[in-house]
């Protein structure tokens, strides 16, 4: 089970990784990590987001090359809870730009396309 749950891991991450062109408060992220489970995640996320659970956070921060302690990131769950519990777990191993973006339902009104002048 543990190898299976790697496996998604590592696939979700391989086609996630591209960060989205959006911003959400102005700021690009550089990463945008969905803390629900795999079933949530697979009955819809948002564009460019890659699965985590909240329990496997600090592992799985560890896997996504794009992420480091300097760059923008982005999490999200259903609402805002298990996001704020990921949040402080990545700050407790030093990542600064951390962003809480609550439920996804209420983060997909938030977020705002990149234009040409913006991101």
């Amino acid at each position: 089970m543990k190898l299976l749950l790697q496996y998604l891991l590592l696939v979700f991450i391989s086609v996630g990784a591209i960060a989205a062109d959006f911003s959400y408060n102005g700021v690009k992220p550089a990463v945008i990590i969905d803390v629900r489970t795999p079933a949530e995640f697979a009955a819809g996320h948002i564009d460019g987001a890659i699965n985590i659970p909240h329990e496997q956070i600090t592992e799985g921060i560890q896997s996504i090359g794009a992420a480091t302690k300097e760059s923008p990131i982005l999490i999200y769950c259903y609402s805002g809870r298990r996001a704020a519990i990921a949040v402080t777990a990545l700050e407790q191993l030093g990542f600064q730009q951390l962003y809480n973006g609550g439920g996804m339902t209420e983060l997909q009104t938030k977020l705002q396309p990149c234009t040409a002048t913006s991101c």
